[in-house]
């Protein structure tokens, strides 16, 4: 009979990821964002023709592409998640300033998208569906701000050797709030640019 003892798992083993009270204010995010799209729903229902005919008044290839934007930012994120957990602390911040830069394109591309909505007189007041349009959209860029300021503030801990293989809950939890910024735009793209 072996005397070998199992290994200790990992911090990165337990769920969720990163620091749990981060965890609380995300899920308090997404019922902010879930109320909006409820009431979004119900104001469609009541007016399905108006909804409609508005949305074709929007830009759908700007929020197709911010879609591909997000995910492929997402995708950058977890790219830094795994560099850090092997100790790679160069290859993290690489992929956290790409994630950065993502965002910023991001915001620039949906910045075309209220100037052309500005420019063509669409204003809250136009209407109940540009009111959600704009509402939520506008909430989610500066979620995004908010999100690229948090991962900022990683890349500059990790370039001063602030986290390592056995200690990087702060990236984790970066990363955490990075998807949820990632998957509240996969919600509010088909409905409020595609579905009809």
């Amino acid at each position: 009979m072996s005397d070998v003892v199992s290994p200790t798992p990992e911090p990165e083993g337990y769920y969720p990821p990163g620091d749990f009270a981060l965890w609380i204010f995300i899920f308090a995010e997404l019922l902010v964002f879930g109320i909006f799209f409820l009431a979004y729903a119900f104001a469609r229902s009541a007016n399905v023709e108006m909804f409609n005919a508005s949305q074709l008044q929007i830009n759908q290839l700007s929020g197709a592409v911010n879609t591909l934007i997000l995910i492929t930012s997402s995708y950058f994120v977890v790219r830094a998640v795994a560099a850090i957990r092997v100790d790679d602390r160069k290859r993290c911040v690489l992929w956290l300033y790409a994630a950065i830069a993502m965002g910023a394109l991001f915001l620039v591309v949906k910045m075309v998208e209220f100037y052309q909505a500005d420019a063509a007189g669409i204003g809250m007041e136009t209407n109940t569906f540009f009111m959600f349009y704009l509402s939520l959209t506008f909430f989610h860029f500066m979620h995004v701000i908010m999100a690229m300021v948090i991962l900022a503030a990683i890349v500059l801990k990790a370039r001063r050797g602030g986290y390592s293989a056995h200690d990087h809950t702060g990236v984790e939890t970066g990363a955490s709030y990075w998807h949820m910024i990632d998957l509240l735009w996969i919600i509010l793209f088909p409905l409020v640019y595609v579905i009809r």
